[in-house]
């Protein structure tokens, strides 16, 4: 392989071991700018990250490894490795083909949105609260599924549920697909590619999750390039960000148990869910850093709740 030449990576000749290769690739990323949150929130993280993954050594590398010399076929991969990262603003699970959620791998590439969610601290801790014993739940619906990391993790938790996951995106699903096979969830977990719940058989649901688009399509317009490599489909929530939210829970009306509950994860919207859903009373389940970006909708408050269309 032979490195990309750019003046960004002037200096890079100068690396020996890992760590000076470490240390120049997190200068590198605050010097370019690159934007974080889809792998890692610090550029330190990151680039080690990319780093150990380039070079094949495990994630959980004891601090010794900085002191490993690379060999010249190392420093060539390592090179091309930060051109396509920092020069063509690739984002680093684009470039490894994996996100992780906690513990667990998931497959990903340009066809799905990079996982990273609140549920990942709400399914194991605070979804019981609301729902019973989990051995209880019987089916469960993941909507705007994507890569079906969601749709993994429910189908983990309700040992003894149906997991229906549905995307718009034919291409999403085609992930979703390897990551069912990967985690052996192909019995428990149907796909559908449908629009909410369009083209979804009619079954009641102990719970409706979703992580869906709900960037006002301004603020997609304004991202980042790392931001902009992921489908647009999987961000953009209309003109207030509320479109598809609306949507889905017109329809949850409809799908729901008696006693089922809607989480939805909305990122910066609390304030215009609390104004618009006020009737539906909206309960912000409280995440480790203070954003509180999910709520849960009872069905019972939902049931009499008029969602104006789109």
């Amino acid at each position: 392989m032979t490195p990309r030449k750019n003046s960004a990576l002037a200096g890079a000749e100068l690396c020996g071991t890992l760590g000076d290769w470490l240390h120049f690739a997190t200068k590198l990323y605050r010097r370019e700018k690159l934007a974080l949150g889809q792998v890692a929130d610090s550029a330190h993280d990151e680039a080690l990250y990319l780093l150990l993954r380039t070079l094949g050594l495990p994630l959980d590398s004891e601090p010794s490894a900085l002191k490993r010399k690379l060999t010249p076929e190392e420093r060539d991969a390592v090179e091309e490795m930060l051109h396509r990262r920092a020069i063509e603003r690739v984002p680093a699970a684009y470039l490894t083909h994996e996100a992780w959620l906690g513990e667990q791998r998931f497959y990903v590439d340009e066809r799905v949105i990079i996982p990273r969610s609140y549920f990942l601290e709400i399914i194991p801790e605070q979804l019981d609260d609301w729902i019973g014993p989990a051995t209880k739940v019987k089916r469960v619906a993941d909507v705007c599924t994507g890569s079906g990391c969601l749709a993994v993790l429910l189908a983990q938790h309700f040992p003894s549920a149906k997991v229906d996951a549905m995307d718009l995106s034919a291409d999403a699903l085609a992930v979703a697909k390897i990551n069912l096979v990967n985690h052996q969830l192909t019995r428990r977990v149907a796909l559908f590619e449908s629009d909410v719940f369009d083209a979804v058989p009619a079954t009641k649901y102990d719970v409706i999750l979703s992580n869906p688009p709900y960037e006002p399509s301004a603020h997609v317009d304004r991202q980042s390039r790392e931001f902009k490599a992921e489908p647009r489909i999987a961000h953009d929530g209309g003109k207030d960000g509320l479109v598809i939210i609306r949507k889905l829970l017109r329809q949850a009306k409809r799908r729901l148990t008696p006693q089922g509950i809607v989480l939805l994860e909305v990122g910066g919207l609390r304030a215009a869910m609390d104004r618009e859903f006020k009737a539906a009373e909206p309960h912000w389940l409280h995440t480790q850093d203070g954003s509180n970006c999910i709520c849960v909708i009872q069905a019972q408050r939902l049931g009499t709740l008029k969602i104006p269309a789109a």
